[in-house]
């Protein structure tokens, strides 16, 4: 009965009785002691019909204190619901929502964007909001946003790059500045670090992507540093960037790569990273030990790096077996790209 009534008012005429039922909304929500309980009275609101009228309450036509409560009602709303996310995008909200991320109020543009990160965890919503505008705004809020601001974009900006299929997300590389401050900020092995060094391997495959990350006061060192202390999820990312700057331009991108220290967090990463973390380790190895006579490591200094690790991961008894192993691998994958380009030659 309550649902019923709220869901009166929101569809009735008079705005204060709208404003005061979207408060009620989320009061509602919130106010339920489980989850079970809360995921039942969002279903209960969404057959009750109060998401239409809320996603019209977004529209400039309405007052600011309007659009504050539809947007808090339709977050709670959301919130844990895949149903109810894929149903506020079907009620077109998507059009006011980026609407709102030009707004110069900071607490309407950061609740916008929050409402558009949890709408764009849904699978069913990505080509809606890739195609909506939505990504140039976020990564404004992503240079000039609060905290929370930022980390919401950055989220945003992963969940809608996963996306596989068409259209894709184009990405300003404007973004890359902030995301490697972020990463420098952030825990290597957390979440956020994973999302945001999925992002900086995305930029690494264009020009200006590539040009921002090592113009960037410590981009390279921030990425290598994820290789070394990263979750297995950020130091697969984060190899893949490093990968894709030497690989795009070795004799650029080489020396700066090697000045950072990269050798005993990609060594370690040939040891104990995923298979294909793995694999781009021993790939950027070798694209590291091609580098130009003058600023070759020598035999002695590549073995000795080596063996430093091993002793690390290993007692100093098996240190040597360890490393033996480890510079027959690295060798051997260097004599399998060789061929590899032998073969490739016309």
């Amino acid at each position: 009965m309550v649902v019923e009534e709220v869901a009166r008012r929101l569809n009735g005429g008079d705005l204060r009785a709208k404003i005061e039922a979207a408060k009620d909304v989320r009061k509602l929500v919130r106010k339920s002691s489980t989850s079970n309980s809360k995921s039942a009275v969002r279903c209960r609101f969404a057959a009750a019909g109060v998401i239409e009228p809320l996603v019209s309450m977004l529209h400039d036509s309405f007052p600011i204190e309007a659009r504050e409560a539809a947007l808090l009602a339709i977050l709670n709303l959301a919130a844990r619901n895949q149903r109810n996310k894929i149903r506020i995008v079907t009620a077109s909200a998507v059009p006011p929502l980026v609407e709102l991320l030009k707004y110069q109020n900071d607490n309407l543009r950061e609740l916008a964007a929050a409402a558009i990160l949890s709408l764009s965890s849904a699978e069913p919503n990505k080509p809606t909001i890739v195609t909506s505008g939505a990504a140039p705004l976020l990564v404004q809020i992503l240079c000039f946003g609060s905290v929370q601001g930022r980390v919401d974009a950055v989220t945003t900006l992963y969940y809608l790059s996963t996306y596989k299929h068409e259209p894709e997300l184009v990405l300003d590389a404007k973004a890359v500045p902030p995301l490697i401050n972020l990463l420098k900020e952030c825990k290597k092995y957390s979440k956020f670090a994973e999302k945001t060094t999925f992002l900086l391997e995305i930029f690494s495959d264009t020009e200006e992507g590539r040009n921002a990350i090592t113009n960037e006061n410590g981009g390279i060192l921030a990425l290598v540093e994820t290789v070394e202390d990263g979750s297995s999820i950020s130091m697969s990312h984060a190899v893949g960037a490093l990968l894709s700057l030497c690989q795009s331009s070795r004799d650029k991108y080489r020396d700066l790569i090697l000045k950072e220290g990269a050798i005993p967090g990609l060594l370690h990463l040939t040891a104990e990273g995923t298979p294909i973390a793995q694999d781009k380790a021993r790939i950027l190895l070798d694209l590291l030990r091609e580098s130009p006579q003058e600023n070759r490591l020598s035999s002695f200094e590549l073995e000795k790096i080596v063996y430093d690790f091993a002793a690390n991961v290993d007692k100093t008894d098996k240190a040597v077996e360890t490393a033996k192993r480890l510079l027959q691998d690295m060798v051997q994958k260097s004599m399998e790209l060789n061929v590899s380009r032998i073969k490739l030659k016309p």
